[in-house]
């Protein structure tokens, strides 16, 4: 394959979930932008998901909450009616929140993994099906976090749910793997947001001196990395998780 066709995506469609964050909205430009046609999944923000349709011509935006299964099943139905049933697929969407293990109320732990972990596993598994159906090959990448392999105060619970979703990163890749599908993961550091430094401005203190590439990091370089998964280029990969750090992970631990 020429070296300009590597990461063309031209021909191929994909489903982003959570695109109306600053991941979601990197990772659907650089999609397009390597000739994908792109659907824009969203729960509740659907403006800036409106707008960022306009800008990159979307295939499609759909609504959805990932908490539902049922309610997954039908989008992904309906997107194949549609005759849009998506042969890639980027699992962004997820919640984050803050709770300390001795105080945080069990409704936590249960509504983090409703999305974090249901909604991917709902997802893979019928955007799967699908293509199995139709014979298809495809490719999935899962957005995770290197928290999933280093925890933090007050996350735990998060942690926890993106440590599990490495695992089943590797699993499913190894059961899909039949099929021509393949799963793989990236595992972002800190990523730059807008009022982080006013919001939190220790933690990127800590981060800037300690990662050896000295800079948060950007939409644009989660994007980069999934854009590579999903291409040609990485067609003998699968059941991996690439991690997005800046380097962060080489520092010693202790």
């Amino acid at each position: 394959m020429a070296v300009a066709d590597l990461l063309d995506l031209t021909g191929h469609t994909a489903l982003v979930t959570g695109a109306g964050g600053g991941i979601g909205a990197a990772i659907a430009r650089k999609l397009a932008d390597a000739g994908a046609r792109v659907i824009l999944h969203y729960n509740k923000s659907v403006a800036p998901v409106e707008a960022l349709a306009h800008e990159i011509n979307a295939e499609r935006i759909i609504a959805c909450n990932l908490a539902k299964p049922k309610k997954i099943h039908a989008m992904i139905n309906t997107l194949a009616m549609e005759e849009r049933a998506p042969d890639l697929l980027v699992n962004n969407a997820g919640v984050q929140t803050v709770a300390g293990l001795l105080e945080a109320e069990e409704k936590v732990w249960k509504d983090i993994n409703k999305v974090n972990l249901g909604g991917v596993y709902a997802l893979t598994k019928y955007v799967s099906a699908a293509l199995v159906a139709a014979n298809r090959c495809g490719a999935l990448v899962n957005i995770a976090s290197i928290e999933g392999l280093d925890p933090a105060v007050g996350h735990a619970h998060y942690a926890a749910s993106k440590a599990a979703l490495l695992m089943y990163t590797r699993a499913s890749a190894l059961e899909l793997g039949q099929h021509n599908i393949r799963v793989n993961a990236v595992a972002p550091g800190l990523i730059a947001r807008p009022d982080i430094e006013k919001d939190w401005p220790d933690g990127v203190e800590r981060w800037q001196t300690r990662a050896p590439l000295s800079r948060l990091g950007t939409g644009e370089d989660v994007a980069n990395a999934v854009l590579f998964l999903l291409s040609p280029a990485a067609v003998w990969i699968s059941g991996n998780t690439l991690t997005v750090d800046g380097g962060m992970g080489a520092q010693n631990r202790w």
